[in-house]
């Protein structure tokens, strides 16, 4: 069987492809909004815990605009260097980063002294995924070990079609997500 190293490199580069021929106008209606069948199973008050999307990354800021205007919580991964455990900090400003900085991996995320908060809800990047909900992440293991020490009530993969996988590399540490979210299908909520 394929590495999770090698399996990785050949789902990033079918990922940046698919997103690089999309064009700008089609991207940027994708991911706008939860689906409906999603939106039924989340409470009114529930923080949602999101992602600053990379530039082929299944984009997470529609999501975080439209749970903040439904008036939930919204939280985002903040390290405080490249050893630290995730946490999730609360992200105040959707519409712009004027609540973000740059963090250890060169991602923007909410600065120290932003509130650190816990999802009851999580949106999970992903390089891969399976209709058996199983996630093959970047290879830091972080919402790995994230999700085994805070369960939230629901774990939802964003992600391109072409990240579907037949099968992938598990390991017992692997978090299964209860559902993944892509621009023509919902797995696992149906």
């Amino acid at each position: 069987m394929t590495t999770k190293t090698e399996l990785r490199r050949t789902l990033r580069a079918a990922r940046r492809a698919h997103v690089e021929a999309q064009p700008d106008a089609i991207r940027g209606l994708l991911f706008h909004r939860p689906p409906s069948p999603l939106l039924s199973r989340i409470a009114p008050d529930a923080v949602i815990g999101l992602y600053h999307a990379g530039p082929w990354e299944a984009p997470a800021g529609g999501y975080a605009r439209f749970f903040h205007e439904a008036g939930h919580g919204i939280a985002l991964p903040r390290f405080a260097s490249r050893g630290a455990p995730m946490t999730f900090a609360r992200h105040v400003d959707p519409y712009g980063e004027s609540d973000l900085a740059p963090g250890p991996f060169d991602m923007l995320q909410p600065p120290a002294e932003a509130e650190i908060i816990v999802p009851d809800i999580l949106f999970v990047p992903l390089v891969g995924f399976t209709a058996s909900l199983e996630r093959l992440g970047q290879g830091g293991g972080h919402y790995d070990r994230w999700l085994a020490e805070h369960r939230p009530a629901l774990s939802i993969g964003l992600a391109w079609d072409v990240q579907l996988c037949d099968a992938l590399p598990a390991e017992p540490h692997d978090a299964a997500l209860d559902a993944v979210v892509t621009p023509t299908r919902i797995y696992g909520l149906e």
